[in-house]
């Protein structure tokens, strides 16, 4: 293991993309930290002490920029707006034709694509830096109302000030597109993917901290522990796969001879990753902003209706918050893998170039074999989602762990899954040059 990580940096031109990726993520990471034109940043410190960071309703968000957001620095939003991006474009390829045809003309369409990504991720930064404006006016940042310095975290409140902080978080994630399109281009690996898993690994210091402040050495232990096994399990059913296999007929084109080959089509457990996580805990976000923005604040009693949500919806370790929860995500988890693979177009793809499942018809049998089979496997990796998602709101209601807990939910799917790919493709990277590569 030391000698194929000392076989990296001996390797001029991987030491230099993995030497080009860490020079980006030290960037990165020291944008998260410097703040926004007009922010108080004293009162914003304070406020963070005093509430422990808990972010209320933007704990989610807060989580994929490393803490920035709370800090309302210049890269406040993080790849927040990218990664909303990137899933409404895919959703529109099954409303939009267009853009399916376009996911269809390969290299050319992509770049269109990914074009259309980018002026959408504006569009949704301009967005959510208003959002996120109008919210730390109003004290509301960090869910609670009853701090003084956390409803005078804008040191002017006119609104060429706000313009100008709008403007500024704005260009922010527009500079963290590009860095990350950087790093996918000439470093290592895929740069947003790396971006994200450096925010999210950047929380997990603080959040273990927090345990052992509050639970003591022998609990922070037992986390630890239990931790460790999550991380094994969830890189057990990552790499779990089903395989069908696939067969193409030999044809002559000319003098030469095609096909003949047997290979075979991977049906991932988990094939969502963590997108279904992502669509419920937005979904779920909404009735508790819509009760946040209906609370009176001239201290008289709210609505029924508020404090049934306030109870119930609010901090997320009630029952039926967990019950609903997980049965949205195995809800969306079905969703996105019907729109993300489409068993007809694999079909068709291997009747064209004279490929067959054996045993199998080729054609429309085909498509209902493969949907028959990702049907059956998407079930357990939604449940696998499900139960990896509660493990945060578990944490929440035994050891009083914040909903940021470290081994659980997004975070631990999205650390496990981008380090295992960017291990791969150092591993590539090394068998190109030389026999041995870094996995063995």
């Amino acid at each position: 293991m030391f000698s194929a990580i000392a076989r990296i940096f001996r390797t001029p031109d991987l030491r230099r993309k993995i030497g080009f990726t860490l020079g980006i993520i030290a960037i990165y990471r020291f944008g998260a930290h410097v703040p926004a034109p007009f922010i108080s940043y004293p009162n914003v410190q304070s406020c963070l002490d005093q509430t422990a960071g808990a972010g209320g309703l933007l704990s989610l968000v807060n989580l994929f920029s490393g803490g920035a957001l709370l800090q309302l620095s210049i890269f406040a939003l993080g790849v927040m707006p990218y990664i909303t991006a990137t899933i409404i474009t895919q959703l529109l390829r099954v409303v939009i034709p267009h853009f399916e045809t376009l996911h269809k003309e390969g290299q050319a369409g992509q770049a269109k694509l990914t074009q259309y990504t980018r002026y959408l991720t504006i569009a949704l930064a301009l967005l959510q830096s208003t959002t996120l404006v109008t919210v730390a006016r109003s004290g509301q940042l960090f869910g609670v109302t009853d701090i003084a310095e956390c409803n005078n975290l804008l040191t002017n409140t006119s609104w060429f000030t706000q313009a100008m902080i709008i403007i500024t978080l704005t260009a922010g994630t527009g500079l963290v597109m590009w860095m990350a399109e950087l790093v996918t281009e000439r470093g290592i690996g895929n740069g947003m993917s790396l971006l994200i898993f450096t925010s999210i690994a950047a929380t997990f210091p603080g959040a273990l901290g927090a345990i052992w402040a509050a639970r003591g050495f022998e609990i922070f232990l037992l986390v630890l522990a239990i931790g460790i096994v999550i991380v094994a399990l969830v890189v057990f059913v990552e790499q779990s796969q089903r395989r069908i296999p696939v067969q193409y007929a030999k044809r002559m084109v000319g003098r030469r001879t095609y096909g003949g080959t047997n290979t075979y089509i991977p049906i991932k457990v988990n094939m969502a990753g963590v997108v279904p996580v992502i669509f419920a805990s937005s979904l779920l976000y909404i009735p508790a902003l819509i009760a946040q923005f209906n609370t009176p604040t001239d201290g008289s009693a709210p609505p029924e209706w508020v404090s049934w949500i306030g109870q119930y919806f609010t901090t997320g370790d009630h029952p039926l918050y967990m019950a609903v929860y997980f049965l949205l995500i195995v809800g969306f988890t079905y969703f996105y893998v019907a729109i993300t693979f489409n068993p007809v177009d694999v079909a068709d793809n291997m009747k064209k170039y004279g490929g067959f499942i054996p045993g199998v018809r080729a054609g429309r049998p085909t498509a209902e074999y493969l949907d028959f089979v990702l049907t059956r496997i998407t079930f357990p990796g939604s449940i696998y989602l499900g139960l990896i998602a509660l493990i945060p709101l578990i944490a929440l209601a035994t050891v009083q762990a914040n909903q940021n807990f470290p081994f659980g939910g997004a975070s631990i799917l999205i650390i496990v899954g981008v380090g295992l790919e960017t291990v791969k493709q150092i591993d590539a990277q090394l068998q190109q040059r030389h026999y041995e590569g870094l996995l063995r």
